[in-house]
């Protein structure tokens, strides 16, 4: 039909040559016939829905809005939460507003922590590298997020023993990927009960209804409970702490009966908790910091909000919650990018699929906060809830490849109101411009270790704000992101020394590179980082360039006469000043950051790609996968093997099992930061020293876009995927990379 409506809107001349060209009308008509219909986004999201049908301690499912998020275990609430946390991965609920700071009577400061190095001009600045000092320890532990409280199931067992896990009889749960509704049904001595929890899209609440006969007969309630906070003497997935109840308040500052408001005070952090419902709520204390929570109704159906400021008005109606819920999920799938391998022959397609839309999904409900995301995201503790810097482009460059511009807006918000820090961070060191802190809480104070000396978390914001502008090429994204990107460079172009003797311009020392395994004191000129300056620093000439603004002298300078790319034996190498990398199994773990220069960035003058051909032959080959290679090296390697023509490997890479690339049915990847280290010290299985890791997924994301969509003069459509004709690609929205 759409054939003969165009023949009809052609005049009779042109309707002749058609009648005297049979194979023209054909040629039309199989256009029509091969154009793919939209996919249908439905259909493609639910059939990733998480099904869980046993307590699977590696399987707990999380709802959220970006900026909170609750994770249930096998009874849709944190009911077992010490087995998951002891065997698997947490469930908390988490938001990325609530710090607590411990008192500081030695009134320490970062400078406190400072340890003195010489740098390339003859000058001795300290930086504050000593972590384990006194000073050090208070200053990484200080401020740290805080887990905002823990709702289980209470059952009241005929035989009066406690509720354990072998309890859940015939448990099915599944996660609405598409409403982002968690719902829970098993059986308890053979009564059912079924659990709904969703967490509401613009306020940090999540909904609960249960129902059973056991609610009815006042034999199934919720407990609500409040921790301390997390053991702060455990760095990454600390349990809940609950010693010492004396030490913090829970208070009951209002009560109705459809309404209760609690305070809660630690240390010097105060947030609201306020539970609310539609019908009569019987509300008992048992215990210091828990309560009971049962119905008067047949149904036990509850709002339960945390917020940093009393709430006026909370929400109470679940169904309603529920519904926004869904409707705010809806547009997140409707309007960002998808990628549809249906009738592929290749069975790494559907796997790869699956791994598309979990990852997606996780990282909306948990990278998108008011403080840029800690590496777990709001699944659990890590690095005290710092968030890393440097891992930033792994966390949310896919976001603007995926089609949603406005949750990576959210992350560089944060970074614009920090300006002011990173400006004085950099004056402290005699920087021009923004420098920006490695390890940071929520005010952009630098964390003691080997942070301050990691300078690859700079050019990042310069990489992520060119790709809004890519998607968004108007004034206002230039003058939005101007001080972000043209003090970002100014630093960038300040961080480097000039060598007089060869005529160029170093970096570092004293330098901690991405693979950090090298001494701090003496390491100069890095493979990654030497690329990663000469293009941002290009890329920021630009925006100069499309703001009206001259090209920056100095930055010019500095493009044209840094450093070259180290290499040796016809093969880049990790760092100039050491050039072992392939002589030295023991310089071959952690990132194999010298791939990046042609995969994460696009390459260019200073790239030879037949010395990184052998560089990621040599990689492929005799890398120790074993040991501390993270869940985001898979991605970037994936990255290069794409750029270099090699599809097969691509897709192999990315999805290769590894100890730190094992991706469970919740979506997430769990990690070990030494593997080798750890069954050499203690053979047999460790556990996970981090629950989950959010920069693999974002890494993961991101290396499927360059794959799928390309890059800037791609040499052919879908250029990660192998042309063998097992593949079917439909893909709408998708950002090709620079």
């Amino acid at each position: 039909m759409p054939a003969l409506n165009l023949c009809a809107s052609l005049r009779p001349s042109r309707l002749k040559i058609l009648f005297l060209h049979p194979l023209l009308v054909l040629s039309l008509f199989a256009a029509t016939a091969t154009e793919p219909k939209p996919i249908d986004r439905r259909a493609l999201v639910t059939r990733h829905n998480p099904v869980v049908r046993s307590l699977d301690v590696d399987a707990p499912l999380t709802v959220g809005n970006g900026n909170f998020a609750f994770t249930a275990g096998i009874t849709g609430l944190q009911s077992f939460a010490a087995l998951y946390q002891r065997t698997g991965i947490p469930t908390e609920t988490l938001s990325r507003w609530c710090w607590v700071t411990d008192e500081n009577p030695n009134h320490y400061q970062l400078a406190d922590a400072n340890k003195d190095f010489t740098l390339p001009d003859g000058r001795v600045l300290g930086f504050p590298t000593k972590s384990s000092s006194a000073a050090g320890d208070w200053l990484r532990r200080n401020p740290r997020n805080h887990p905002l409280g823990q709702l289980a199931l209470e059952w009241v067992k005929p035989d009066g023993t406690e509720f354990v896990p072998a309890d859940v009889q015939d448990p099915e749960q599944t996660l609405d990927l598409w409403r982002g509704v968690l719902t829970s049904r098993f059986k308890l001595g053979g009564v059912p009960v079924t659990v709904t929890t969703a967490c509401a899209s613009r306020t940090d609440t999540i909904a609960v209804t249960v129902e059973s006969p056991l609610v009815v007969e006042g034999k199934l309630r919720v407990r609500l409970a409040f921790p301390r906070g997390h053991d702060p003497a455990v760095k990454n997935t600390p349990a809940l702490d609950w010693s010492k109840p004396g030490s913090h308040q829970t208070v009951i500052t209002g009560r109705t009966d459809t309404r209760i408001d609690l305070l809660r005070l630690v240390g010097t952090t105060r947030y609201y908790v306020t539970l609310a419902s539609k019908e009569r709520l019987l509300f008992t204390e048992s215990a210091p910091h828990e309560y009971d929570l049962a119905a008067s109704g047949a149904v036990l159906a509850f709002a339960l909000t945390f917020s940093p400021e009393p709430l006026d008005h909370a929400p109470f109606d679940p169904v309603g919650i529920r519904a926004a819920s869904a409707q705010a999920w809806e547009k997140f799938w409707r309007e960002g990018a998808a990628v549809d391998f249906t009738g592929s022959t290749d069975p790494r397609a559907a796997q790869l699929e699956a791994r598309i839309i979990l990852s997606r999904y996780l990282l909306a409900v948990q990278d998108a906060g008011d403080v840029p995301p800690q590496e777990s995201g709001l699944t659990c503790s890590t690095w005290y809830g710092k968030h890393h810097t440097e891992m930033i482009w792994w966390h949310t460059a896919q976001f603007a490849l995926w089609g949603n511009d406005a949750l990576l807006e959210r992350n560089l918000a944060w970074f614009q109101a920090q300006l002011p820090a990173a400006r004085a961070l950099a004056a402290s060191r005699g920087l021009k411009g923004a420098r920006w802190a490695k390890m940071t809480g929520p005010d952009m104070r630098e964390s003691p270790g080997g942070n301050p000396l990691i300078v690859w978390n700079q050019p990042h914001l310069i990489y992520l704000a060119e790709l809004l502008y890519r998607n968004t090429p108007k004034p206002e994204t230039l003058a939005r992101y101007r001080d972000l990107v043209l003090e970002t460079a100014d630093c960038l172009a300040t961080m480097v020394h000039w060598n007089e003797a060869k005529q160029q311009y170093d970096l570092g020392p004293p330098l901690w590179i991405a693979q950090e395994i090298y001494d701090q004191g003496t390491s100069s000129n890095p493979s990654f980082e030497l690329a990663y300056w000469r293009w941002t620093l290009g890329v920021a000439q630009h925006w100069r360039e499309r703001l009206g603004l001259p090209r920056d002298a100095h930055w010019d300078h500095v493009i044209a006469h840094l450093a070259p790319i180290p290499q040796k034996d016809g093969k880049y190498v990790a760092l100039g000043s050491n050039p072992d990398t392939f002589d030295n199994i023991d310089s071959r773990h952690d990132h194999p950051t010298m791939l990046a220069p042609l995969g994460l960035l696009p390459g260019g003058p200073d790239v030879d790609r037949a010395t990184m051909q052998r560089t990621f032959d040599a990689v492929l080959q005799t890398w120790d996968w074993e040991t501390k290679i993270w869940g985001w090296d898979y991605p970037m390697i994936a990255m290069t093997a794409t750029r270099l023509g090699h599809p097969e490997q691509a897709v192999e890479i990315l999805l290769r099992e590894g100890p730190n690339n094992h991706y469970l049915p919740n979506g997430h990847v769990p990690q070990r930061s030494d593997e080798a280290a750890v069954r050499k010290a203690k053979p047999g299985v460790p556990k996970r020293e981090i629950a989950v890791y959010l920069p693999a997924n974002g890494a993961f994301l991101s290396a499927v876009a360059l794959m799928i969509a390309g890059w800037d003069g791609a040499p052919r459509a879908h250029p990660g995927l192998p042309d063998d004709g097992k593949w079917v690609v439909r893909a709408e929205g998708l950002k090709p990379l620079p």
